[in-house]
């Protein structure tokens, strides 16, 4: 050992970085508690610090039950649990932490709390020892020059719960030593978490782009576009999310997104992360949540995660009472990938279905599609013979709308085209009986336009159904101005019946599911466009860090660029938010050849009457599972 090194100073490892041995934890909260049980499950001695004795005592407790209910689920054994208790030393004074190599902060989000906390740290550790802040939102540099030495001071940013949530970033900033920031990301790895790196900016990757979602989200729900339940279930069931925006909001803790959405929008100035009005009420009316019983929902008490009816909780449907109208039988049009499913839905439901393609060979196609679809949910012990039957005998096909004079209620499937809709819905109602209901499966264009070329505007709705449409449950029922309400509860009704998710929303761009999604997959691209993480780690951190199936570069390359190009305009132009406005998408964002962003053939330079209409026009599918061709 050179003279000049203390006998208790940091040693380097043979990959150059330092040697982590025991570590100290400052803040026994729920995460802070987490960040604790995770350390000593990986076998390194932690010395968990709380100043206060009665939060000290709580988040004793805390760690302790939660290593009991490993035990009681199986993942731990009672010799297991005994170790892992072994490894934490509890204390209420700093003091304690003298001998560790790396700190880890996880206090309450108070800049001036953190940096006065890092100032006493100063005081008190090795000069050596690396500092961590677990900081989800603010500057990590703001907190390390209130030390003697910044270049040690690092963020590390576990999620909630972390005991489960394998993420962790690891923030850089302008002035950290390198081989602080490798240290940390390599600890992380010894931890069995993912980490990744990334640079000093408010919200880093995972809640940049999570809480502009979520506060999009509350803006819909406070502007009543939608209800709570609508919001959430549209996510949930239309992308694959585990929690709604709103369910995830008070797991989260309204006060966390108020205060680093409030973060976001003082650096950035973007619209999108200026946090609503409602936010901001509810966090004053002390509704934070699930940590206090209420929050978007009420919840069986503080801390539980248990939904309880409230005044808002829309009544459960009475089977007894039945639709509206009656629907008996249905028609569609069309015999695309989207119409073939919907056909097989609607028969498998019990429904007698005329079909109407443009020839005899486009709808023989659809029965043999239906046929192998059958064959194939048989051969996987899903349906038998005697089933496949029943839904093949309740088709009757046509080339002819006419043959739709008698239906009930007919869906229109055909190709994402204005014009081309609006000349079959003159022709629908034309044939169409008095009180059928015509119904549009667009996901983008204006369903008020479709019922304006009708003489019963009253009797159109959309009904977008997400492709597979057999597998997706989720369908959007969009009534426009002029929609009767009998119409809207008669499809809820019908979807209900069919097995899927029906949600209610009002005819604007984006509909829910669309409107949530595209602005977020847009910061993602800006923050890829700014340099700030590469597509594989913006991926990997909303991925592991917000347990999300896809991450954004994931899920462009399967929607194609050219497409969310086009609807990211479409929002742009209806809504005239910058926030909107799409980056010119480029082939080097995807990584796959297939996925080549093709030029928008819409001009900017001339804006349309009608954005809608216009950005419609000029693409051949808006929809983020649809495939182009359908007809």
């Amino acid at each position: 050992m050179p003279d000049n090194q203390p006998a208790n100073s940091q040693q380097h490892t043979d990959d150059g970085t330092r040697a982590v041995t025991t570590v100290g934890v400052v803040g026994l909260g729920i995460m802070g508690s987490g960040i604790v049980e995770v350390f000593a499950r990986a076998g390194v001695p932690v010395v968990a610090v709380e100043l206060d004795a009665a939060a000290l005592e709580r988040g004793r407790e805390r760690v302790e039950r939660s290593t009991a209910r490993g035990v009681e689920r199986g993942k731990l054994t009672a010799q297991e649990k005994a170790e892992v208790d072994a490894q934490v030393t509890f204390a209420s004074a700093l003091d304690a932490l003298a001998d560790v190599d790396l700190v880890i902060e996880a206090i309450p989000e108070i800049i001036e709390a953190k940096q006065q906390l890092f100032g006493a740290l100063d005081a008190v550790v090795r000069p050596d020892t690396i500092l961590a802040t677990n900081t989800s939102s603010l500057s990590v540099t703001d907190i390390a020059v209130s030390t003697k030495d910044p270049s040690r001071v690092v963020g590390m940013h576990f999620f909630n719960p972390a005991t489960v949530q394998p993420l962790v970033e690891v923030i850089r900033t302008v002035i950290v030593a390198p081989d602080v920031v490798e240290t940390t990301r390599a600890l992380a790895e010894r931890l069995g978490k993912t980490p990744v790196i990334a640079g000093d900016r408010a919200g880093f990757i995972a809640n940049s782009l999570l809480l502009g979602y979520l506060n999009h989200a509350i803006s819909l729900y406070e502007s009543r576009y939608a209800t709570r339940e609508d919001l959430d279930a549209a996510m949930r069931h239309g992308c694959g999310y585990p929690l709604g925006p709103l369910a995830l909001v008070d797991l989260i803790g309204l006060d966390t997104c108020l205060q680093v959405l409030d973060t976001m929008y003082r650096q950035d100035r973007d619209k999108l992360h200026a946090p609503t009005p409602l936010l901001k009420q509810m966090v004053t009316a002390g509704m934070l949540g699930r940590k206090t019983g209420r929050g978007f929902y009420t919840y069986a008490g503080p801390g539980s995660s248990q939904i309880v009816p409230d005044a808002l909780t829309p009544a459960e449907p009475d089977p007894a009472a039945g639709p509206a109208r009656a629907v008996e039988r249905v028609g569609v049009v069309g015999t695309g990938t989207m119409a073939t499913g919907i056909i097989e839905v609607l028969a498998g439901a019990g429904l007698p279905v005329t079909f109407v393609g443009r020839s005899s060979e486009k709808v023989d196609a659809v029965v043999a599609a239906i046929t192998t679809s059958q064959d194939k949910a048989i051969a996987r012990g899903r349906s038998t013979e005697e089933a496949k039957a029943a839904v093949l005998g309740r088709l009757t096909s046509a080339t002819d709308v006419a043959a739709l004079g008698e239906v009930d209620l007919v869906v229109e499937a055909i190709a994402e085209d204005l014009e081309v809709k609006l000349d079959l819905f003159r022709r629908l109602d034309a044939v169409a009986k008095p009180g059928a209901i015509l119904a549009t499966t667009t996901s983008s264009l204006p369903v008020i336009e479709c019922a304006a070329a009708t003489s019963r505007p009253q009797d159109v709705i959309g009904m977008h159904f997400f492709n597979p449409a057999r597998a997706m449950k989720l369908v959007e029922v969009v009534h426009s101005v002029a929609t009767d309400p009998e119409v809207t509860d008669t499809v809820i009704a019908l979807c209900r019946r069919l097995g899927k998710v029906p949600v209610r929303c009002a005819d604007r761009a984006g509909f829910i599911v669309n409107a949530l999604l595209f602005p977020y997959l847009n910061d993602a691209v800006k923050m890829l466009e700014a340099n700030y993480a590469s597509a594989d780690e913006i991926d990997l951190a909303m991925k592991n860090g917000c347990g999300l199936p896809m991450g954004p570069f994931e899920l462009l390359d399967v929607v194609g660029l050219d497409v969310s190009h086009a609807i990211e305009r479409q929002l742009y132009l209806e809504f005239r938010d910058r926030g909107y406005a799409p980056l010119r998408c480029s082939s080097r964002w995807s990584r796959r050849a297939t996925s080549a962003a093709r030029p928008a053939r819409a001009s900017a330079a001339t804006p349309p009457r009608s954005p809608r209409r216009h950005a419609a026009r000029n693409t051949a599918r808006h929809d983020t599972t649809r495939r182009y061709g359908d007809s």
